[in-house]
């Protein structure tokens, strides 16, 4: 493993950042830290960056204690959510300034420059300040000077998320490539779903300072361990006491049998897809069908019609009304494998 971080308590004051936290992230891997602002997941990657200090565990990076180590013996990268670049200096000096501290020859520090340049797609913005480039352009020029000083870990800390969406988005699909080129060990924490979900090879959902769930994202999508992962990792509804996805359910204009009978109160379409909502008894459940599937049934609001899970459909029994939002879930500690 390359990071193994073991039983490991935070507290600032009477707060508890993190509650016997245990984590083991593989070497290679690209690991997405997920939860909600406050749940602890830059907490623990401020401890494994050296940043922070553990009140108690113990943190191993590739075997070796660093639990106690400052920042620079630990040999990791680090992008923050604001690139902290030095406004004076062109991107390359800026790329350039971590391979130059260590002393190494001039011809290869232009070279490795240049390498990582095209990695990130700058070569052609070289010598223009940071204040002349796009946020995109700035985060990934800070990408490229965490990644100069050649890392054993790289640690992304909500780095696009001071970009609108659609940079986060092309810009996320960019990180993916880059990962699967460069192949250094990555834990990017982040609050954004779909974010997570789309890069990661692992997801750790950290929420109330514990580990809710760890493992690949189909499998938290389609198995969470609790509610809060649940309704963490995408949309909810509730049906029968259970949570469900809005698109697993069956929404059926005659009895299917084991059915619930329901009245539609509203239909909202929002582009490709139609959201119903449908009064069964006394819970409000959503229901989201395709654009064709809902015409096809050829339904409206006042009518009746019966709502089912569709077959194998993924759903976690809620204890009371509050569950689906309520951090102090059942915690887990697994691999991130």
């Amino acid at each position: 493993m390359s990071i193994e971080v073991s039983s490991v308590n935070k507290r600032f004051g009477d707060f508890v950042a993190l509650d016997d936290v245990s984590v083991s992230i593989p070497t290679g891997s690209l690991t997405a830290l997920l939860g909600p602002s406050g749940g602890g997941k830059s907490t623990l990657l401020r401890i494994i960056a050296g940043l922070e200090f553990a009140d108690s565990g113990v943190v191993e990076i590739e075997g070796v204690d660093a639990t106690n180590l400052p920042p620079q013996k630990r040999n990791v990268g680090f992008v923050f959510q604001h690139y902290a670049a030095f406004k004076h200096m062109s991107v390359a000096r800026n790329v350039a300034f971590g391979i130059e501290i260590r002393k190494r020859p001039k011809a290869e520090v232009k070279a490795r420059v240049a390498e990582l340049l095209g990695l990130v797609h700058l070569s052609q913005f070289a010598e223009r300040l940071p204040s002349q480039l796009s946020g995109g352009q700035r985060q990934r020029m800070a990408l490229a000077r965490a990644l100069a000083g050649e890392p054993t870990v790289l640690l992304l800390d909500e780095p696009f998320g001071a970009l609108d969406a659609k940079v986060r988005k092309e810009l996320r699909d960019w990180l993916r490539r880059l990962h699967d080129e460069v192949s250094v060990t990555t834990v990017l924490v982040t609050h954004d779903q779909d974010e997570a979900l789309e890069v990661a090879d692992s997801i750790a959902v950290i929420a109330g300072g514990t580990v809710q769930q760890v493992g690949p994202p189909d499998e938290l999508y389609d198995a969470p361990a609790n509610d809060f992962v649940m309704s963490f990792l995408g949309p909810v509804t509730r049906l029968g006491g259970q949570l469900v996805r809005p698109h697993d359910l069956d929404l059926l204009s005659s009895d299917p049998g084991g059915a619930h009978l329901g009245q539609i109160t509203r239909v909202t379409r929002v582009g490709f897809e139609v959201r119903v909502d449908v009064a069964v008894g006394d819970e409000s459940v959503l229901v989201t069908l395709t654009r064709t599937h809902y015409y096809a049934l050829g339904v409206q609001v006042g009518d009746m019609v019966w709502v089912r899970p569709a077959a194998g459909a993924p759903s976690v029994a809620t204890a009371t009304s509050t569950a689906a939002t309520s951090t102090a879930a059942t915690p887990v500690t697994a691999d991130v494998g």
